[in-house]
């Protein structure tokens, strides 16, 4: 595994994702509005919906932030492979079975959309977005695991391994999986267009809603395309010297922390070119944002139009840790359908999340998840060694070791990933999320038109306004506690200080954690871990090739550096059984005889 796809492995994630409110909009739809009131936003004919949206919880941002999750793992998939020596298939069995696997996918994911289209007169909306939410994660999830059986299965990255190029920057073979993986998803939306269409009562064409999908994972790919092509230069020129530096433990830490904060400071820059963002044109919106970040003190490089799904989303962001960089996003549908209250509201909402520092905590916490990694890093390949009874049978049934070690490796990878970024992350994502919306009050004397914002938003969705979520409140729980605090502003405080406890008790487990991970890489105890694993290692190879004498000298020494006297001279003797002659095993023994410090085994006449 090259060194910058270890770092990818354990660490493999954008920062610069947006934050708001999120709600599809539908002109036609939108017409029928004749007042702010929640019945107005509710006009039903036939038990379907007229004004059909999906609120913040829904297809919008549950897509956003499931792509970023998808192409992630997919990059965990392809970073932890490591590839057999030769293919698990002959070149034209391959090329078939990698044929006949896309065009099943693609005909099955085109039934599944095709039988919720057909159902749209027949259905009510809040039973179809959830079929149509539950098909795209099924596919998605289908799509993973296509994509793992090409490289696990297929050992398709094998057949690349002559090509120099590939040889040289590696990171241009990378770039073709993962297209691999785009063209995947793709099929997906593709598919999923037209009842898409029918569904949330919009004109937006199949090329803006498949670019925009793709778009969504820029985050994502960015940082691990500009970190793993930089490696593959330097390793590519000719100077020793940075090839040395990054060769070491301490090379490759600085490296990555260093770039790390260089793309989490010029990211968005590039970010906001990729999704073709536009400056919002000088005017009554652009001079009432001005306003309002002046009078909250944030400055930022320019606000912009956001041009996800056609302008149809309801939304606002914020990207970028320091002014040069910061971009705040809207899109057209927010401007055009909110009241300007309600959009102050909104961009007042994004605006606590600089003022609170969210996005550098975000930052604070994928480090945490280095940490973490860096620290279990060794514990996964012992695990794995110790499990290798479990796959040495899995590879009598005709899978190299080598893919199934690796495949083993990337699902712990994987496991650790989404227990962290679901259940840890998620868990802070939320609670800013409500600390932004509380914000407002820093700014306003009132959070009525957030409130009303919320409320249009569950009106029109469809959807229950309890639905969970484990990146956002649900909507209930962010009314509800704006109302708390609008009949006691305690309730404000109270949130600051939930944030201040969890992120201490976080800062103090990060620190429990690099403490077990310095133990387990530099200390003592990693030392004894570090023996026992070779040892481990070594008796398994005997098992294998008993008759080898450098294996039992090799084991030997390590039991002797254990201080294990008894089993030194075993091994020892075995290995002179075996070869009598070997200069370096009688040293070894005649020195133990001599200078054992247990005299028990001291015979210097042995010696």
């Amino acid at each position: 595994m090259r060194w910058a796809d270890r770092w990818v492995s354990r660490f493999t994630i954008g920062i610069f994702g947006p934050v708001g409110k999120k709600v599809f909009w539908n002109q036609n739809a939108w017409g029928s509005i004749v007042s702010n009131t929640a019945d107005a936003f509710t006009a039903k004919r036939k038990d379907i919906i007229v004004c059909q949206k999906i609120d913040l919880y829904s297809t919008g941002q549950h897509q956003m932030f499931s792509n970023f999750i998808y192409f992630i793992i997919a990059l965990l998939i392809y970073t932890t492979y490591q590839p057999s020596a030769e293919p698990n298939l002959g070149a034209l069995e391959t090329l078939l079975l990698f044929i006949s696997l896309i065009v099943l996918f693609s005909y099955f994911t085109w039934i599944q959309f095709q039988a919720i289209r057909k159902r749209i007169s027949h259905e009510t909306f809040s039973s179809l977005d959830h079929r149509f939410n539950v098909v795209l994660t099924r596919q998605s999830v289908l799509a993973i695991a296509l994509f793992a059986i090409d490289v696990y299965g297929l050992s398709l990255s094998s057949f690349f391994t002559d090509i120099t190029i590939f040889s040289i920057i590696p990171t241009f073979q990378a770039l073709i999986f993962i297209t691999l993986f785009v063209c995947y998803l793709s099929i997906i939306w593709i598919c999923a267009h037209a009842p898409y269409q029918g569904l949330y009562n919009t004109d937006i064409s199949m090329r803006s809603y498949v670019l925009s999908n793709i778009l969504f994972s820029i985050p994502v790919l960015l940082p691990w395309l500009i970190l793993s092509g930089i490696s593959d230069i330097i390793f590519a020129i000719p100077f020793e010297a940075p090839k040395r530096f990054l060769s070491t433990t301490e090379g490759e830490v600085i490296y990555f922390v260093v770039f790390l904060f260089v793309i989490a400071m010029i990211g968005p820059l590039m970010i906001q070119k990729f999704w073709r963002c536009k400056p919002l044109e000088f005017g009554y919106h652009r001079n009432r944002i001005e306003k309002l970040c002046e009078r909250a003190g944030l400055q930022y490089a320019n606000i912009l139009y956001w041009p996800i799904f056609g302008g149809r989303m309801i939304t606002a962001g914020v990207m970028g840790l320091v002014k040069k960089f910061r971009y705040i996003l809207v899109t057209d549908a927010l401007l055009k359908l909110l009241e300007p209250v309600e959009i102050d509201a909104v961009i007042a909402h994004e605006i606590g999340h600089v003022k609170k520092k969210h996005l550098l905590f975000y930052l604070f916490f994928f480090v945490g998840y280095l940490l973490l990694s860096y620290a279990i890093f060794d514990l996964i390949i012992y695990f794995i060694l110790y499990v290798e009874p479990v796959y040495r049978f899995l590879s009598t049934a005709g899978i190299h070791q080598t893919t199934v070690t690796s495949a083993l490796f990337s699902l712990i990878i994987i496991f650790i990933f989404l227990i962290y970024f679901r259940y840890i992350f998620g868990y802070f994502m939320r609670n800013f999320e409500r600390q932004a919306d509380v914000y407002v009050y820093s700014v306003f004397d009132t959070a009525t038109p957030l409130i009303t914002t919320l409320g249009k938003i569950a009106a029109t969705s469809g959807q229950p306004d309890d639905r969970p979520n484990w990146h956002h409140f649900s909507i209930r729980d962010r009314i509800d506690y704006l109302k708390k605090c609008e009949a006691d502003r305690k309730w404000i405080k109270r949130q600051d200080q939930k944030i201040r406890k969890s992120i201490l008790l976080y800062l103090l487990g990060i620190l429990l954690i690099g403490g077990v991970g310095y133990h387990l890489n530099f200390g003592e105890t990693g030392k004894k871990i570090n023996q026992q694993f070779f040892i481990t290692l070594i008796q398994r190879e005997i098992e294998k090739t008993p008759d080898s004498p450098k294996l039992f000298s090799i084991l030997g020494d390590l039991w002797y550096s254990r201080q294990n006297y008894e089993r030194t001279i075993k091994a020892y003797k075995k290995a002179l059984t075996l070869l009598p002659d070997s200069p370096q095993v009688l040293n070894n023994l005649a020195w133990l005889y001599a200078t054992c410090e247990d005299e028990r085994y001291r015979d210097p006449k042995q010696a």
